[in-house]
């Protein structure tokens, strides 16, 4: 049972009502409302975080998800029926908010409503691929196994996304590293090579000197400043990237910039086969593989790239054909599928397809890695060479004055 706060008007005195209420779900709970002889007129649950089940502290990790399917799996399996096995899954849930979606899920199932058509009400914990091979699995009576190949897709997507972000995390801590000495340098060594220069008297500054003195002073007397136009910066610079603009952008950079442009195509490779793989082995038609497919992918230009190979394929043109000379997408894909259609293989080209890439991604890593540290060493060579030239230069000028 979930805990809802409500407001309601008493319906006899026209008087407003703040209580809390015990019920299944929200529509439970406005029916005992009802019957009390009141007109509710706003409902929020108090397990849910403030309603926040998608936010941050309230998430539904991936990890939990892939518990969930496979223990749902495993229980469908052995022959329980749908709604025990959901309830004994809810159960042995850790995760708060998991369990009342699971929860709410069970309400809906026992009032007659399909498996999947209950999980699309979630679609922050659900997306439209689970939704769609649970819809797949019920109309084929194979829903254990649709839940044992969203386990495996999950889990393969956590994998490769983990890698990714492991890679990123290095160059990272070295840049904020480096931000953080030199703003250090700025604001407590150059401030004393000016107060050194003056003291002793004559010449002028070296122009390196003079400008991150210019700097240091702007951040010592205008900090505030500083931290506004940063916090601006990163508010609107996060808001403009929600943009289509924003993000065609940055969907472009992803797919072109050095060194990252090839490790995000080789990962967007692997997450268009290997969901295409989960979908196609689960049934569901060509046409939705590809739809589903698009918003999967996560980017901009190959979700228009498939959109337009859509539109080929419902005029009779193969998926090879429809791809083959678009830029969005790496040759092995069009190739690896003109074999699948032309042996009926489909599916098993794209298993191979995706586990390809995989591995690929596995290496673009590695190269990454391999690559960023004399970049960065290079980039704090630059930086070190700048402090450095900037203090030593007015302590040689005034040495050399001294010997003159």
């Amino acid at each position: 049972m979930l805990t809802f706060q409500y407001i309601a008007r008493d319906s006899a005195t026209g008087k407003k009502i703040k209580a809390e209420v015990q019920a299944e779900n929200e529509q439970a709970a406005a029916k005992l409302i009802n019957t009390q002889g009141l007109s509710p007129l706003s409902i929020k649950s108090l397990d849910a975080g403030s309603g926040a089940i998608g936010g941050f502290f309230n998430k539904v990790k991936i990890k939990d998800k892939i518990l969930f399917s496979r223990q749902l799996s495993t229980l469908i399996n052995a022959g329980l029926p749908l709604v025990q096995s959901l309830r004994n899954v809810g159960n042995q849930t850790q995760n708060k908010p998991l369990k009342i979606v699971v929860n709410d899920v069970i309400s809906n199932v026992e009032a007659g409503t399909a498996f999947s058509v209950a999980l699309s009400k979630h679609p922050k914990v659900f997306n439209q691929i689970f939704v769609s091979l649970i819809a797949a699995g019920e109309t084929s009576g194979t829903l254990d196994k649709s839940l044992e190949r969203i386990a495996l897709q999950q889990e393969k997507d956590a994998e490769i996304i983990s890698k990714v972000r492991g890679a990123m995390v290095y160059p990272i801590i070295v840049l904020l590293v480096m931000g953080a000495v030199v703003g250090f340098m700025l604001v407590s060594v150059l401030p004393q090579v000016e107060v050194l220069y003056d003291g002793i008297g004559g010449g002028e500054l070296p122009f390196v000197t003079r400008l991150l003195l210019a700097v240091s002073n702007f951040l010592v007397n205008f900090w505030w400043v500083f931290l506004i136009l940063l916090a601006l910066f990163g508010f609107f610079g996060f808001k403009w990237l929600q943009t289509i603009g924003g993000k065609r952008l940055s969907d472009k950079l992803k797919m072109k910039a050095w060194p990252i442009g090839p490790l995000f195509m080789k990962l967007y490779m692997a997450r268009f086969a290997r969901t295409g793989t989960t979908l196609v082995a689960s049934g569901v038609p060509l046409i939705q593989v590809l739809e589903i497919t698009s918003n999967a992918i996560n980017n901009i230009h190959l979700e228009e790239s498939i959109h337009r190979a859509i539109s080929k394929v419902r005029g009779g043109t193969s998926l090879a054909d429809s791809i083959q000379d678009d830029p969005n997408f790496l040759e092995l894909v069009p190739n690896m599928l003109r074999i699948g259609e032309q042996s009926g293989s489909v599916e098993q080209m794209l298993e191979k397809t995706a586990d390809y890439f995989e591995k690929e991604v596995d290496e673009q890593i590695k190269t990454i890695s391999t690559i960023i540290e004399p970049v960065l060493m290079v980039v704090l060579g630059i930086f070190a060479f700048i402090i450095v030239a900037a203090v030593l230069l007015p302590v040689y000028g005034l040495a050399g004055k001294s010997f003159i």
